[in-house]
């Protein structure tokens, strides 16, 4: 078997083209999510706390440092908290989002019916059942 049939086969079983779609749709989503959180969660959120953006907080470590004109000489050293709790926001959403479709996917999904036995041991049972009488 050559190397592009085999890479043929592996492409074209169904597994690997599920996870291809999951992935593009996926990115999709978070893409959605995301401009859920920074467009209407977070303008509320810096609503409520007196018109500073979420993704502004920071604990400044050393200001930036101006020369004599007023020029930059050294960037401003800050622990960006407010960014890193936008971004928790956003996986907790995410990560909310895809339980709850996967919960309804679980629910939706029927019991798996019981298989027959094979014609084998439905025989050996009615063998034994009539020895029995």
């Amino acid at each position: 078997m050559s190397l592009i049939s085999e890479f043929r086969e592996f492409v074209l079983r169904g597994n690997v083209i599920d996870l291809a779609v999951a992935v593009v749709i996926g990115a999709a989503f978070g893409k959605i999510i995301t401009a859920l959180v920074d467009g209407i969660v977070m303008p509320v959120i810096s609503m409520l706390t007196g018109g500073v953006s979420v993704a502004d907080w920071k604990f400044v470590i050393t200001p930036a440092q101006l020369d004599a004109a007023g020029k930059q000489v050294a960037a401003e050293v800050a622990i960006r908290y407010g960014m890193f709790f936008q971004t928790v926001i956003d996986f907790v959403l995410i990560a909310l989002v895809i339980f709850m479709v996967l919960k309804a996917y679980n629910r939706m999904r029927a019991a798996p019916v019981a298989a027959l036995p094979p014609e084998d041991v439905l025989l050996l049972r009615e063998i034994r059942d009539s020895l029995r009488k």
